[in-house]
């Protein structure tokens, strides 16, 4: 019955909150407030506002209650293999920054090994590379290759921050996505720590590939995280 409760004060509040109930810095309800009005123990309030401020919510001050976080508009993110993350930020005069944060060679992988229509005694790495907006890590690219299609990724791959720069650096110059396949998932520690979020904020995964416009050649089948918090996507 507590847990209901629980769920339901968190409930009105965001209800309160995307309703505009609240501006930003806004003082909440004191846990006392809603204790009373939702005929609960105080502990079952504190709950429901720890759950809001991991969710990115709310903030905390010691002694003085609860306040709404500053809201940032979310930034609108076409879901597109044609052109790169890095070049749709810039393009928006966002404050950009890509970090190439991990390469490395991979075990043999059934399923990446097919996406790139390689062999099993070929090489592939991942390459992973950070999104920074406005100091803010926005969303983690992970990226598939194979030195069958890319013969010297073993030299540049732990220097790549933009892909699409390299495959251009490489002879190819337009792009296509092959297919895509989006999904929701919370993150785990490590993506905790490169997203620095919580693991009550929902990310979304899009798992594509990217294929050279003129002979359809598949240069890299890649995985991207990004945090829901911070994008509207479109489709």
């Amino acid at each position: 019955m507590k847990d209901n409760i629980e769920i339901k004060i968190i409930d009105d509040l965001i209800f309160n909150i995307n309703n505009g109930d609240y501006s930003s810095d806004d003082k909440l309800p004191s846990e006392n407030a809603l204790a009373d009005i939702y005929g609960v123990p105080r502990i079952v309030v504190r709950k429901a506002y720890e759950r809001l401020e991991e969710m990115g919510y709310i903030y905390s001050k010691q002694g003085k209650g609860s306040f709404l976080r500053n809201r940032h508009e979310p930034i609108d993110l076409v879901l597109s293999g044609d052109e790169s993350f890095s070049e749709k930020m810039i393009k928006k005069g966002y404050d950009f920054f890509s970090k190439n944060i991990f390469f490395k060679r991979i075990e043999y992988n059934e399923k990446i090994f097919k996406e790139l229509g390689v062999s099993q005694g070929d090489k592939v790495y991942k390459i992973g590379r950070l999104r920074i907006i406005s100091d803010i890590p926005m969303a983690l690219h992970i990226s598939y290759v194979s030195s069958a299609t890319l013969p010297d990724i073993e030299k540049s791959g732990d220097s790549i921050s933009s892909m699409f720069e390299y495959y251009r650096s490489n002879g190819y110059k337009e792009f296509v996505s092959k297919k895509s396949i989006l999904s929701v998932s919370f993150p785990g520690e490590e993506e905790r720590n490169i997203l620095k979020c919580s693991s009550l904020v929902p990310l979304l995964v899009l798992e594509t590939n990217s294929a050279d416009a003129k002979t359809g050649k598949i240069l890299e089948y890649t995985k991207i995280i990004y945090r829901c918090d911070y994008f509207k996507y479109i489709i």
